[in-house]
């Protein structure tokens, strides 16, 4: 299951970004109701300036990305572990905050395009940036191998082997 930070979500929301387009990926391929999950601060922390500026595309695009992500509240136990992370990786509260959901859910994967604050070292789970996910219409296992491509081959098929 992938967690996500408020910054590829707003890359996800700009239609045609390069990392957005590989973030929206995640949205597109998955059948369940959520695509991921967040921490509830997701909310203020992406909606509050679009709407302070009055940008109705911009709050529509974000809110929709928000409805497939299964948002959690920061309950007692989230805020010792967002507060033990924040000691461990020196993070800000609300990142250590979206770091601490993310771990206590059991996600596989943290997305995020914050490098600085989130390095791969981070050993609570796997720190993925966008740059790093599947492009827009790669196949998520990778190229063919010849293996894969000769078990495609029909055995019946007329002229040479």
């Amino acid at each position: 299951m992938d967690a996500f930070d408020a910054d590829v979500l707003i890359y996800a929301a700009v239609p045609g970004h390069p990392l957005g387009r590989r973030v929206m990926t995640l949205f597109h391929r998955s059948s369940e109701q959520f695509a991921g999950v967040g921490s509830l601060l997701l909310l203020p922390e992406l909606l509050g300036k679009p709407i302070r500026d009055g940008d109705a595309n911009e709050v529509r695009a974000l809110a929709g990305l928000l409805a497939r992500i299964d948002l959690r509240p920061v309950d007692r136990a989230t805020a010792e572990l967002a507060t033990a992370l924040a000691s461990t990786y020196k993070l800000r509260a609300v990142d250590a905050t979206h770091l601490a959901t993310a771990v206590g859910i059991g996600a596989d994967r943290f997305i995020t395009n914050n490098k600085r604050d989130f390095p791969p070292t981070i050993s609570e789970l796997r720190v993925t940036y966008p740059a790093d996910l599947p492009a827009p219409g790669a196949d998520p296992a990778g190229p063919p191998t010849v293996a894969a491509a000769r078990k495609q081959t029909p055995k019946n098929r007329i002229g040479p082997s």
